[in-house]
């Protein structure tokens, strides 16, 4: 006949004699001899309600009662071996610190005398305290010998001692000896366990437990604490019914552990239910209560909550503070944030790391660095790792560059170890490869290479910087990528071009069964741009309504941009129309895709629909719209848009200013250019080629090559179209050499490849001071096949100076590029009527006519 014992989800088949076989060497041997049948909790577990049954298993020796100890001490010497006080000895003496307890336990051993129940609870509590497990082994066979395991504090450290080491099995022995009666020892049993993460093994042992003695509130406190930890919501409402049963709820620390219980589980209603019936809150019910409304994005509810906490009396504390600052960064507004900071310094709190920690977060989320200097600043010099690498993150998170990166590679210099959210945060910014490397090699040093949110912030990266490769590499290194992982990746191959990539990565992670969300869908949508990719742009739109994605406001975007990337402005505004509620970003999305698409109309058509619908014009939108103004010689709006972004503060973003400079600067008002530069903090490499720009579109060299050299005092390194536009200033004052040394400095000083625009420039530099043979010379060495621009820039120095032999030579090679390019022929043409050769003008207009080729005819705004 065999039994059944259930354990887990698995069955085990074993035999009644081996079964009391393996009991016996658990109650007489304090070291049993290994066994292809180890005595495991499973087994403990299934038979401990039989073995129980009794107040000593069977076989086990008695306890001695009090009047009994010094009868029953046998002659010196033969208490115990002399090697088992050896060991022990040996053990004691190996302590670096030695407790004067097992000392006097050691030597009454030594004596031959038979230490008393009052012995060995002294013994066993300075054990625990060393948490010494070879001497607890000692200890433990010497009270198996002695017969003193039914006395509940022995036994109860002795548990606590065993399940501190993770050794559960030996734990359950110490129960299973005599103290299966006690609540003390089943609570330190039950803790242990949940200590150990065996959740379920706890919640059996509290099912068991009811049948020999009465849980207390710790043993309820502890279970439910199981349950939360777990998120076994049955198991916590079946404790929560005993609880009831058994009036133990009127116990403040049960009902903050049923509160906890259901705030884990994210029974929310559950848990306002249980808060509002106890009559006496204390900080931990409502600390609770607070922190599960935070973490389910409830953060207006649990602002309101801690009001009526701090109405009610009861002292906060740091846990209560660090929810509260947490809702605080979520919330709309940052009025909140100072109040709690002024209750901070009232309760004296701001020493504390962790509530300083919250603090600087909440603050970097509302972008408010001067609060955040200062509450860093608010306790000294004394600051923690966490308390640093909290700064490092708000200063990242609001794009202070410089100043965190400085901070982070000071907190190596002291000593401190960031941990794994600084070093995320502050890859998020890098824009250097080889800084990126460093902290790469330090995350190999910590192991929290890993780490899923670090390894995240690696490869993308790496991305960010260039180095696409090791970007990919590093990606192939994760092995459990998640969808985070996989999106971060496909945006990194969208950035930089590599639509095919990007759309074989978004089919390996469906074939690897990683669901996308939202966000992958729009990171993959951004690869589908120009009419040869509207067939994939739709696959991917009917593939998110197919399986139930919520079209919300950034997917609705992303599929507005590609609508109108691949030429298809209906369906980008039915897309548009079809989303509810919109948002800001979704507006500025329809408006700035318009205005890049080349929908300028359309883009000026939407503005009054936008501030109708009760949306700001943000950065975004506004410079778009300004751009548009300055295609479209529309000075007015653009003023316009210029007083809203006075009024909505968006005046200070470079986008908008640069914007603004460059429409004032077309339309001839070069002093109102120079002056929202001024007014300009820390601009930035666009900005400064504007102010270059404005000045060479009107001609004033000097002082555009002026601004250029402020430029680079300043650190500001320019790029390519920087030197588009300090190029053109050259050319149109006639600053031959200094062109040429400008256009070699590219290569040699900023590692620059000139591309077309550059050399069209030198051409044009040399074509309007007449040297147009070198002009020509100067095409024919250039790197790549001249395009039509370059061609067509010789083709206008050749009509300014009158070179027709040039001029058809230039012209011969547009018409090769563009055949059915009119201009060319009209000017070569021109310059025939300049020089007198009516001959030639006829012989170029006639084929004009026989094509029926046409002038695009000009226009004015005069």
């Amino acid at each position: 006949m065999r039994n059944l014992l259930p354990f887990a989800s698995h069955l085990v088949w074993i035999s009644p004699s081996i079964l009391n076989n393996l009991l016996r060497l658990q109650i007489h041997a304090a070291h049993p001899p290994p066994s292809p049948f180890p005595i495991c909790a499973s087994v403990l577990r299934a038979h401990i309600h039989t073995l129980l049954s009794t107040s000593t298993a069977p076989g086990a020796p008695a306890a001695a009662s009090n009047s009994d100890i010094h009868a029953a001490n046998p002659p010196s010497g033969k208490s115990c071996t002399s090697g088992g006080v050896r060991d022990a000895r040996c053990m004691f003496d190996e302590m670096p610190q030695r407790d004067s307890s097992i000392a006097g336990f050691c030597r009454m051993r030594s004596s031959g005398l038979r230490p008393d129940q009052f012995t060995y609870r002294h013994a066993v509590s300075a054990c625990a305290t060393s948490l010494n497990l070879g001497l607890a082994e000692q200890l433990y066979a010497l009270v198996i010998k002695d017969g003193f395991c039914s006395d509940g504090y022995v036994c109860s450290r002795l548990i606590d001692i065993f399940s501190a080491h993770g050794r559960l099995d030996d734990a359950l022995g110490v129960l299973w000896q005599g103290a299966a009666r006690n609540v003390v020892c089943w609570n330190m049993i039950i803790t242990g366990a949940v200590r150990n993460g065996e959740i379920y093994l706890a919640l059996d042992l509290f099912r068991l437990m009811v049948d020999f003695c009465n849980p207390n509130p710790f043993t309820l406190s502890s279970i439910l604490c199981a349950c939360a930890s777990s998120g076994k919501l049955e198991a916590g409402e079946a404790a929560h019914g005993w609880a009831i049963k058994n009036d133990a709820v009127a116990d403040v620390f049960v009902a903050t552990a049923i509160v906890d219980m259901y705030v884990k589980c994210g029974v929310m209603d559950a848990a306002m239910r249980q808060f509002s019936s106890i009559a006496i809150r204390n900080v931990v019910t409502w600390t609770a209560v607070i922190s599960g409304f935070v973490q389910k994005g409830e953060f207006v509810d649990a602002l309101l909550l801690f009001k009526q906490m701090l109405s009610s009396g009861v002292e906060i504390n740091k846990f209560t503070l660090t929810s509260v600052l947490l809702a605080c960064s979520k919330s709309s507004t940052a009025m909140e944030t100072d109040q709690v900071h002024c209750l901070i310094m009232k309760k004296g709190l701001h020493v504390d790391f962790e509530v300083k920690d919250a603090l600087l977060r909440t603050y970097g989320k509302f972008g408010y660095i001067t609060y955040v200097n200062r509450v860093f600043e608010e306790t000294g010099t004394v600051q923690s790792a966490s308390t640093w690498s909290a700064l490092v993150c708000s200063l990242a998170e609001n794009k202070c560059l410089m100043r965190s990166m400085q901070l982070f590679c000071w907190m190596f210099s002291e000593g401190l170890k960031p941990d794994k959210n600084c070093c995320s945060c502050i890859l998020s910014i890098v824009d250097h490869v080889d800084f990126g490397r460093q902290i790469h090699s330090y995350a190999i040093k910590f192991g929290g290479v890993h780490d899923i949110l670090l390894g995240n912030a690696l490869f993308t990266m790496y991305s960010k910087c260039g180095s696409l490769e090791e970007s990919y590499q590093f990606f192939m290194t994760i092995k459990e990528k998640d969808r985070i992982s996989f999106t971060s990746m496909i945006s990194g191959f969208v950035g930089y071009g590599h639509t095919d990539e990007a759309f074989q990565l978004f089919r390996d992670m469906m074939e690897e069964k990683v669901i996308p969300d939202n966000m992958t869908i729009s990171s993959i949508l951004m690869a589908c741009h120009g009419e040869y990719s509207l067939t994939k742009g739709k696959e991917l739109h009917g593939y998110a309504l197919r399986n139930g994605f919520l079209v919300d406001p950034p997917l609705g975007s992303a599929l507005v941009s590609m609508y109108l990337q691949c030429k298809r402005p209906a369906l980008a505004k039915q897309v548009f129309d079809g989303v509810s509620p919109k948002d800001q970003i979704m507006w500025s999305s329809l408006v700035s895709g318009f205005a890049s698409n080349g929908y300028s109309e359309e883009a000026l058509m939407e503005l009054p629909c936008l501030v109708s619908a009760g949306f700001e014009v943000d950065q975004y939108a506004c410079s778009s719209l300004l751009r548009v103004c300055t295609n479209l010689w529309r000075p007015s709006i653009g003023e316009q848009l210029h007083a809203l972004s006075i009024k909505r503060n968006t005046i200070s973003c470079i986008l908008v200013s640069s914007a603004l400079l460059t429409l004032y600067a077309k339309i001839g008002r070069i002093d109102d250019s120079c002056r929202i530069f001024n007014e300009t903090e820390d601009p930035d490499v666009v900005m400064w080629t504007s102010i270059v720009d404005a000045y060479a579109r009107h001609g004033n060299g000097i002082q555009a090559l002026e601004m250029f050299r402020l430029m680079k005092e300043n650190g500001v390194r320019p790029d390519l179209v920087t030197f588009v536009s300090v190029l053109s200033a050259c050319s149109r004052n006639g600053l031959v050499e200094e062109g040429f040394r400008l256009f070699n400095s590219m290569s040699s000083d900023y590692g620059i490849r000139p591309e077309s625009h550059h050399f069209a420039c030198m051409v044009d530099l040399l074509g309007r001071s007449g040297r147009l043979k070198e002009a020509a010379s100067f095409i024919s060495m250039m790197p790549f096949k001249p395009d039509l621009l370059v061609w067509s820039t010789l083709l206008g120095g050749c009509k300014l100076h009158g070179d027709i032999q040039l001029g058809n030579l230039a012209a011969k090679k547009i018409l090769e590029l563009e055949p059915q390019d009119s201009a060319t022929l009209v000017s070569l043409s021109n310059i025939s009527a300049e020089l007198g050769d009516w001959e030639h003008v006829t012989m170029i207009r006639s084929p004009m006519k026989g094509t029926r080729l046409k002038k695009e005819p000009g226009w004015s705004v005069t």
